[in-house]
């Protein structure tokens, strides 16, 4: 039986600390661009989707080949507002319109980095895995939640209370600490059952999906915006587009 997914790709307008951050320009094309190309060369969608508040960044998501059925609400795209909101927005939408999908993933603009090649790598995994809600990738911690400390006045606190006796985490060398991973917003997967059962975007039991360094880059402030113009300045770091860029009103 043939399982049907959608990929789902934020891109509001608001973003504060790099203004216009989803249509800023990078090598070229529009920080948008590398999520729905990648998206659609990865083969694994039905339908590729962005959900935006803004008719300028819907105008740059079609030109790139991406569906923007409808415009997301101003208040389902505040600094707050939370995935689930905007991911039933659009499913919603999609299914009044008699349109279903057996998954989901939220590949979010903000990760250019990520190719074709991962994203059906990570689809081959989560179709695999029995058993599971949902996929999300993660990367190795570099700063060790073992070592962290809650203070409080004059005094502080292990953040996690529960640590060896004889020689605690934050006395240990890093090397020797257990394997910790933070999630990463490069990549998402859910069946698309935990949404309408659970108001959740990732349901109770998640899988691992392991990405490189570079695939993983999260642009969220200026030195993250100077950090990817490093790394694009080397071919082959970015999907690669063919289509002339973008010179529309939003350019």
């Amino acid at each position: 039986m043939s399982v049907t997914a959608i990929a789902l790709v934020p891109a509001r307008a608001g973003s504060k600390r790099v203004p216009g951050k989803n249509q800023r320009t990078l090598a070229d094309h529009p920080l948008l661009a590398y999520t729905v190309t990648a998206a659609l060369e990865s083969g694994v969608f039905a339908s590729v989707v962005v959900s935006t508040d803004s008719e300028q960044i819907a105008e740059i998501a079609r030109y790139y080949g991406a569906e923007t059925p409808l415009l997301r609400p101003r208040e389902l795209a505040e600094d707050l507002s939370p995935d689930i909101e905007w991911v039933e927005h659009v499913l919603l939408a999609l299914r009044t319109q008699g349109h279903e999908y057996d998954a989901f993933s939220i590949l979010r603009a903000t990760n250019p980095f990520r190719q074709a090649a991962t994203i059906r790598r990570a689809w081959a995994e989560f179709l695999d895995e029995r058993g599971v809600d949902s996929l999300r990738a993660v990367e190795r911690c570099k700063q060790h939640p073992g070592k962290m400390w809650v203070v409080r006045g004059r005094r502080m606190q292990p953040l996690l209370p529960v640590q060896p006796e004889v020689q605690p985490w934050h006395s240990t060398p890093y090397q020797a600490l257990p394997e910790i991973y933070v999630q990463s917003a490069a990549l998402e997967i859910a069946w698309s059952r935990v949404v309408w059962q659970g108001h959740t975007i990732a349901g109770t039991t998640i899988m691992p999906f392991f990405m490189s360094e570079t695939e993983s880059v999260d642009i969220n402030d200026p030195t993250d915006w100077a950090r990817a113009e490093r790394y694009a300045a080397t071919p082959g770091t970015l999907p690669m587009i063919s289509k002339t860029p973008f010179s529309g009103s939003a350019s």
